[in-house]
């Protein structure tokens, strides 16, 4: 017989603009689940942290670089960048509410309160896809963990981010010189040949040891500039 603690307990279950997202307690850790699909909890983080860490290791010395961190999930990269006194300005692209909600006044604010009390920190509620071919601004990194990867996305019109069209218009937004890092659950050797036909250069993908399976990983690439 399951015990109370087998068995995950729902905090919150919401429809949103892209179906239904579910935040669980499952003893001591939580989880997000979109539309049945289980996106990520508190477990670890590490590959979270690498995605930003990778990033700019990958730049240049320039002064107060602006990240944007495209998806908000548990916080793990918005923490570990806010505490980094490197980075100038950090932007956060979320498209559920109900996420954002969990952060600024529920279960996961434990984890992003300081990093969304930080006067660098901007929160923007907007679908990654439209505001990276909309948007005006530019960026020196852009720290991207929206899907399972670019071979498993969360939904459908996500897809078209690791095309040669939305990397185009990844490249647009980062300035010269600037770095795209995509957390991926597992190595896509048909991205990295997407990012190099994209012009980008320095393709390259990190690993994150886990300790069993396939290992997450962050694809990188750099604007030449």
């Amino acid at each position: 017989m399951p015990t109370s603690y087998d068995i995950p307990e729902v905090l919150d279950r919401r429809e949103g603009p892209y179906g239904e997202v579910v935040l669980r307690r499952h003893g001591e850790l939580l989880q997000i689940i979109a539309n049945g699909c289980f996106l990520m909890d508190t477990s670890d983080g590490r590959s979270e942290r690498m995605l930003v860490d990778a990033a700019l290791d990958a730049l240049d010395d320039r002064p107060a670089p602006h990240v944007l961190i495209g998806g908000l999930g548990v916080g793990f990269s918005l923490a570990h960048a806010a505490a980094n006194p490197r980075w100038g300005r950090i932007t956060v692209v979320e498209r559920e509410p109900a996420i954002i909600d969990w952060h600024r006044a529920g279960p996961l604010s434990a984890l992003s309160a300081e990093a969304l009390a930080d006067p660098r920190t901007n929160i923007l509620e907007t679908d990654l896809v439209g505001f990276v071919n909309e948007t005006c601004a530019t960026f020196d990194a852009l720290c991207l963990d929206i899907d399972n990867g670019p071979d498993w996305t969360v939904t459908e019109g996500n897809g078209g981010l690791y095309a040669r069209a939305g990397l185009t218009s990844c490249a647009r937004v980062l300035k010269p010189g600037g770095v795209l890092a995509v957390w991926s659950a597992k190595p896509s050797a048909e991205f990295e040949g997407s990012l190099s036909n994209a012009g980008f250069q320095q393709v390259r993908t990190e690993e994150i040891p886990v300790a069993r399976g396939v290992p997450d990983v962050v694809h990188l690439a750099v604007r030449p500039g």
